[in-house]
């Protein structure tokens, strides 16, 4: 599952919403003008991914998943969450969810929470604490995993 990055598994995910969403509607459960809030959950979402890439960048750090970091990261945007990158692409999806307003597109939420969480965070967590040692360790007694 590691061969596909998360922004991969938007992508898929973005895709099943969609065909759910056109396909399989099951019911409406937004109504407009309620749906638009879901294009700012996603302006939001697309924010703070960047946000949380931008500094990781601007540290010297890959962004890619298991590349060997060179940095470990605490301000900015991560002196309120370990995973901003996650966080900016799970709110596009639920932005996404509102926006079609339906509730199927909604199916496909968890199994991406569910996939970065196990394949990319928790991998992630043991990679960082092996290079960065007891300040990763206290790094995450102080910020939260997502928010």
């Amino acid at each position: 599952m590691r061969r596909i990055i998360p922004p991969g598994w938007l992508l898929i995910s973005l895709t099943l919403m969609t065909g759910l969403h056109f396909y399989l509607p099951v019911a409406r459960i937004i109504e407009v003008p309620w749906t638009y809030l879901g294009a700012a959950l996603i302006v939001i979402g697309v924010v703070v991914s960047a946000t949380g890439a931008g500094t990781f960048r601007r540290a010297g750090t890959p962004v890619k998943p298991f590349e060997r970091s060179t940095a470990l990261v605490t301000h900015g945007i991560y002196r309120f969450t370990r995973n901003p990158m996650y966080l900016g692409l799970l709110l596009v999806l639920i932005g996404s969810a509102i926006a079609f307003g339906t509730l199927s597109p909604w199916f496909p939420i968890p199994l991406f929470f569910l996939i970065v969480r196990t394949q990319f965070i928790r991998g992630e967590e043991e990679f960082l604490e092996g290079i960065f040692g007891a300040d990763y360790v206290t790094y995450k007694k102080r910020v939260r995993r997502w928010i």
